[in-house]
């Protein structure tokens, strides 16, 4: 509609300017043939005959107008329609033609539209003299009239344009929102824990990218849901084993009255080992968590690896010793980055102390230690039992062991490559394992030498 309303008044603008231009044409071509066929305005002489030249003058025009010439001093000493004669007709419009400013202005009286035009009457001897004014006026409604008409067109092209393009958007909005309002649905239905929700995925378009990516966050939610599941389940199951030794031992103290002290000591000795490792699944229950949690925050302070490695192998060698088992540590050069010294041990740690459980007896452990310009690598290598390919990608989770006897005869909880790899990502480095069964497995953490 707004667009209706400025075609209108630049068409309007268009017709009136066109019109007005060809008024003072015409008006000056009326200003000509009366000083050249009339020397009344100059003499005074011969008005009859210069009233004759008028009215032959307003009949003559192509167009129909009223012709009106007024004297420098106001006077209308002519008019086709002899309705002003010898009256006074000043007005801003004509003042302007005796001062040589030519115009044509629209009027709206009764009714009606006019257009005045008013030009100067010049002396063809002398330019600059003023003799008077030619002031035509003639009726415009037909303009109008047409100007009309095509507004109407305009106006209802417009109807039709809003008409056509309601009835568009609407089908294209309910082509659009229909897979939205389908995504909305099966939002609220995983919501509700309907994990295996999932949306059609129709063509290559952004709806169907989403519908996609949609369908991938189903895949993990319901992925996290069954580790969080298996997660409660292990939990059980690491803390039932222990106090389910400790009943056993306690119920058989108690019913055995008569058993020897020699009993006493190794049951309390079993349900003290027991009780040891339910503090140690519990300790790193509660590490693992707060990792997870991101309420551990790292103390990052400049660390050197090389005293870092060998503080960890000067505690672990008893029990590398003890198996006859062979810690090799190779490193270059003094190698310092920005790390948390206690939580970069622990990580470490495990590492190493899972190499010597599961390294038969006189195998090898090597650590080596070595950086490029932007990163520090800490590698770990047995000569273990290694590990089943299909087993590498399990590795890292909670609880998960490839043989759980052989675990928890070392003692083992399950949760200390978990708290390792959570560990290694803190620090904003990675960590990969490479293995093969019956060869050994190697470790490999890469650290940034400087956080950012």
């Amino acid at each position: 509609m707004l667009f209706s309303l400025l075609a209108h008044n630049n068409i309007e603008t268009y017709f009136l300017n066109n019109s007005k231009q060809e008024w003072i044409r015409q008006a000056n071509l009326v200003a000509s043939q009366i000083v050249e066929n009339s020397n009344y305005l100059q003499q005074g002489e011969e008005y009859l005959s210069f009233m004759s030249k008028i009215s032959n003058i307003g009949s003559e025009l192509s167009i129909n107008a009223r012709v009106i010439v007024i004297d420098k001093f106001g006077y209308v000493v002519a008019d086709s329609s002899r309705i002003d004669i010898n009256s006074t007709l000043v007005s801003n419009q004509v003042i302007n033609a005796l001062n040589k400013h030519d115009s044509a202005e629209r009027i709206f009286k009764d009714g009606e539209h006019i257009m005045s035009t008013a030009v100067a009457i010049r002396d063809l001897k002398d330019t600059n003299n003023i003799l008077g004014v030619v002031l035509l006026s003639t009726n415009i409604d037909d303009v109008y009239t047409l100007l009309q008409e095509i507004s109407t067109q305009i106006y209802l092209l417009s109807l039709f344009t809003i008409v056509l393009t309601g009835l568009l958007s609407f089908f294209i909005s309910t082509f659009f929102t229909k897979p939205i309002q389908e995504l909305m649905f099966s939002v609220e239905k995983v919501t509700g824990g309907l994990m295996d929700e999932k949306i059609l995925i129709k063509g290559r378009s952004e709806m169907a990218q989403l519908a996609k990516a949609f369908n991938s966050m189903t895949d993990k939610l319901k992925r996290i849901d069954e580790t969080r599941q298996e997660f409660v389940s292990n939990v059980s199951h690491e803390l039932k084993t222990p106090l389910a030794s400790i009943k056993v031992l306690s119920d058989s103290l108690i019913n055995d009255k008569n058993a020897p002290i020699e009993m006493y000591q190794e049951f309390f000795q079993d349900i003290n080992h027991e009780v040891d490792r339910l503090n140690t699944i519990i300790n790193d229950l509660l590490s693992l968590v707060k990792l997870d949690s991101n309420r551990v925050h790292l103390n990052l302070e400049e660390t050197n690896l090389n005293p870092l490695v060998n503080s960890i192998l000067k505690r672990l060698a008893p029990l590398a010793k003890q198996k006859e088992i062979s810690l090799i540590y190779e490193s270059q050069k003094d190698i310092k980055i920005e790390a948390d010294p206690l939580k970069l041990t622990l990580a470490i740690s495990n590492l190493v102390e899972n190499g010597i459980k599961y390294t038969p007896p006189k195998g090898k452990v090597n650590i080596t230690i070595k950086d490029d310009t932007l990163n520090a690598f800490i590698i770990v290598k047995d000569t273990g039992i290694g590990i089943a390919k299909v087993e590498l990608p399990k590795i890292f989770e909670r609880f998960y062991r490839t043989d759980k006897t052989r675990n928890r005869e070392t003692g083992g909880t399950g949760l200390g490559l978990s708290i390792t790899y959570r560990t290694v990502i803190m620090h904003k480095g990675s960590i990969k394992v490479e293995s093969e069964e019956g060869v050994g497995s190697k470790f490999i953490i890469q650290l940034p030498l400087k956080q950012n």
